[in-house]
């Protein structure tokens, strides 16, 4: 018994894509869930500051000083005096070694960021950028108008 091109009972050889689809649907809503819970940092108390956020758009290396003189780099802890020579084979390796991110605690000596600040710059990075919080209260206190003494 031979059949025809037209039967309907021979293999189907189209991909059903909504199996697939409906996988990467899926995928997609458990990572926007689970990607605002994976970001990790450092704890630092920042000093709060009115100057303008720096623009950038590119991803720069942050060294954080926490309140107990633990230095990071990124979110990885590096003693002091190894700092210098860390950031000196990141940026070696790195194309777009445009400058660091310093993030110091507050209540951190200025002389202690001093030394970190120095050993940076031993790393053959120039461009350092402060990290600080806005300031909390935006309205600044202008001189009272009013009667003057004489």
């Amino acid at each position: 018994m031979q059949t025809n091109g037209n039967d309907s009972k021979g293999m189907v050889s189209d991909i059903n894509v909504t199996p697939l689809v409906d996988v990467m649907l899926v995928l997609l809503i458990i990572f926007m869930v689970t990607a605002p819970m994976m970001t990790q940092g450092v704890d630092v108390k920042l000093p709060q500051s009115s100057a303008p956020a720096i623009p950038s758009d590119d991803e720069r290396l942050v060294v954080s000083v926490t309140n107990d003189r633990k230095v990071y780099i990124n979110d990885n802890q590096v003693e002091l005096s190894e700092l210098g020579g860390k950031l000196a084979a990141i940026t070696q390796n790195r194309q777009d070694h445009k400058g660091v991110f310093l993030r110091a605690d507050e209540s951190i000596p200025y002389g202690f960021v001093m030394e970190v600040m120095g050993n940076i710059r031993e790393a053959g990075i120039d461009q350092i950028g402060m990290v600080t919080d806005p300031m909390k209260d935006s309205t600044k206190t202008a001189p009272a108008k009013g009667k003057r003494k004489k």
